[in-house]
């Protein structure tokens, strides 16, 4: 499965509209900051993201994005076949062809059945594990 950075940022920027409270639209350039992305790019992702129907906006001084789904209706992998299609730069036939096969989809798999709420469930676990206690 190949990844490109337009993929990594959609993920990302979806990643963060999901740690968000529903409600209340997300600035872009919150988005942008907290997930370093050149906000141009964000813009033109969220676009397009808008048309496939992950996101929804909202104009004026109060706007932004918003999931236009819960968190755990979206995958990992609807946005990545979304945003860069299912691409596999393999020769069709060989001898690794096989393998190569049942590792994307083994990766398939996993990212067709990872919801965002997932994604920011383990997030959060994984942080409040480093979490130092000052307790004395």
């Amino acid at each position: 499965m190949n990844i490109s950075v337009k993929g990594e940022y959609a993920l990302h920027a979806i990643f963060d509209l999901a740690m968000q409270p529903p409600g209340d639209p997300v600035k872009i350039a919150d988005i942008a900051r907290r997930q370093k992305i050149p906000q141009k790019f964000l813009e033109l992702i969220l676009a397009s993201l808008k048309q496939g129907g992950f996101v929804e906006s909202r104009r004026g001084a109060e706007g932004g994005y918003r999931l236009a789904r819960p968190a755990d209706q979206i995958t990992v992998g609807q946005v990545l076949t979304f945003v860069d299609g299912k691409t596999r730069k393999r020769a069709p036939d060989g001898p690794f062809s096989d393998l190569w096969k049942r590792v994307d989809d083994s990766v398939a798999a996993i990212v067709d059945h990872t919801s965002f709420a997932e994604m920011v469930r383990k997030w959060h676990e994984s942080q409040m594990r480093y979490v130092p206690n000052w307790q004395i």
